[in-house]
């Protein structure tokens, strides 16, 4: 599914929409500093100004990162109406990055909505696969509590682990924000540290994949030359 967007006014849709479309350089360099790799020419396909800011989700999201071979096995690993993704990106075939943007700490709250017995289930078997490949079997709150940080790790696993992708799971922590609720660094490590607590991933197999940003508002320059590559 394709979500157009407005154009981000404030809090963690208008970051990610700059940083994406005008501050690409910073956000590869910021990325580059946890894969100790080349990313000055990673693609970002989502979100962009002249694809109306859209978000993806389910198989939409496969298919603008090119893996639309895997999106049969998304069918069966995850109902209908599954993440959508703030931004979306790709180094050829090498790299691919999904990104969760927050800008203050009560986003990371969250419940499973799920209406139908069928999803239910299917989320739930998909959790529980995830958490016991990651040895966190005596996490809680990943329905009921941090849901949407829990559905972003299953499919970082559904990535990786099913479809044998070379994927990370980005979360885009932006601090500072003067365009809402104003979280500063601390507080984010705080909030995070605590979460990752309650849901058993503090040390997994996946660790290394996903990588926390936390981004100073004022480092993202609304005139930034444009770097790296956006097509």
């Amino acid at each position: 599914m394709r979500i157009p967007q407005i154009h981000g006014e404030k809090g963690s849709l208008r970051w990610i929409q700059t940083l994406v479309n005008e501050n690409r350089g910073l956000f590869n360099s910021k990325i580059q500093g946890f894969i100790k790799d080349d990313l000055s020419l990673v693609e970002w396909v989502s979100p962009r100004k002249e694809d109306d800011n859209a978000e993806y989700r389910d198989n939409d999201f496969l298919k603008i990162l090119g893996l639309e071979e895997h999106q049969a096995k998304l069918l069966d690993f995850w109902p209908k109406g599954g993440p959508q993704w703030d931004a979306l990106g790709k180094l050829e075939n090498k790299y691919h990055f999904i990104v969760e943007a927050k800008a203050n700490i009560p986003e990371i709250s969250s419940l499973c909505m799920a209406s139908s017995e069928k999803s239910k289930t299917k989320i739930k078997n998909s959790i529980n696969c995830t958490k016991k490949f990651l040895n966190a079997t005596s996490g809680q709150n990943w329905l009921n509590g941090f849901y949407q940080y829990a559905n972003r790790m299953c499919h970082l696993y559904f990535l990786r682990e099913v479809c044998g992708i070379n994927a990370y799971l980005i979360f885009a922590y932006f601090c500072n924000d003067s365009t809402h609720i104003s979280t500063s660094i601390e507080q984010w490590d705080g909030a995070l540290k605590l979460q990752k607590h309650l849901m058993s991933l503090n040390s997994h197999k996946l660790k290394r994949y996903v990588i926390d940003l936390l981004i100073d508002t004022e480092e993202i320059n609304f005139e930034q030359p444009v770097q790296g590559s956006i097509r």
